[in-house]
């Protein structure tokens, strides 16, 4: 039997559409880049508004900072490789190139985990020590703290498309996205793929997992500080500077619960949900985390008005 040449065992692999539309994909390309660029403006404009505003100049806005760079970044390794195919029909994306894209967006969702939970942290030294918050979380803290939340993203991820190297891939192409994750490019393997599962699972498990118990503990030890204070009113006011950090953690965990129960559990729904639910986990947090810390904070709102 003849061996298998490389570029069977190496596929192009089909980047995935909104089924039916492939035909006439202007609606949905047009919604995917007013989604986009939302992204790009409202993340771009929180920036500039801390850079601008010297008010703004604390851990939690350099927080929020890390979180926009790091929603551009996501955004932009996904959105414009899906966007060429609605405006250029190019619907294959190569094995290198798929594995890039996979290590990046993976590595990135750790990276954003990691600084909710920062974000989380500073809430609770900011709350339960507010004497030893400056102590604690300074400017070099700060930086150190984005330096090893890359660093994590990196070391717990690089492994996945490593795993993948080697496998052959020699069936189907078509992927469920319209972008490269590890799950779906795994499942397209013909070869034992258990080392790959379970690192995989290992990987999610100990750093978006860790993270959001870890982030649950922090409102729970909040919550134990703000009900000893003495009016509801005061409680009220304090826990009120934690709602927009809920938010966006809420904003970050759902898709990404979502992604996973469909991974797991929806081999059987309709190709549309697989595509939605990955377009909704890539740009989602990206979109709405801006808009949440714009209108919760005052001194963004006003710095972007006069932006504008």
């Amino acid at each position: 039997m003849p061996f298998p040449n490389s570029s069977e065992l190496r596929p192009a692999f089909v980047l995935a559409a909104l089924p039916g539309l492939e035909a006439s994909p202007s609606w949905p390309a047009a919604l995917l880049c007013c989604a986009y660029v939302l992204a790009l403006a409202g993340n771009l404009a929180v920036l500039l508004a801390v850079r601008l505003e010297p008010g703004l100049h604390a851990p939690m806005y350099f927080f929020l900072c890390m979180l926009a760079a790091v929603d551009l970044a996501l955004s932009t390794s996904a959105v414009p490789r899906a966007l060429s195919f609605y405006w250029f029909g190019t619907r294959e994306i190569g094995f290198g190139a798929c594995l890039v894209q996979m290590f990046l967006i993976h590595a990135l969702s750790a990276v954003e985990s990691t600084v909710l939970l920062a974000m989380a942290v500073d809430r609770y030294v900011a709350i339960c020590h507010p004497l030893r918050h400056a102590a604690v979380l300074t400017d070099a803290a700060t930086a150190k703290i984005g330096l090893a939340a890359v660093a994590r993203g990196v070391l717990f991820f690089l492994p996945l498309p490593l795993l993948l190297l080697p496998l052959p891939f020699c069936g189907s192409r078509a992927l469920s996205h319209s972008f490269c994750l590890h799950q779906d490019v795994m499942n397209l393997a013909c070869a034992n793929t258990t080392p790959s599962v379970v690192y995989g699972l290992a990987a999610i498990l100990l750093v978006m997992g860790l993270d959001a118990v870890l982030i649950c503990l922090s409102y729970v030890l909040i919550l134990k500080a703000v009900l000893r204070l003495g009016a509801w009113k005061e409680r009220l006011k304090v826990f009120s500077t934690c709602i927009a950090h809920i938010c966006v953690v809420l904003a970050f965990y759902v898709p990404l619960i979502g992604l996973s129960v469909v991974h797991r559990f929806g081999r059987d729904l309709a190709p549309l949900v697989h595509v939605t639910m990955g377009n909704i986990y890539i740009l989602v947090p990206a979109v709405l985390n801006p808009i949440i810390y714009g209108v919760r904070t005052k001194q963004i709102q006003r710095r972007i008005l006069s932006l504008i």
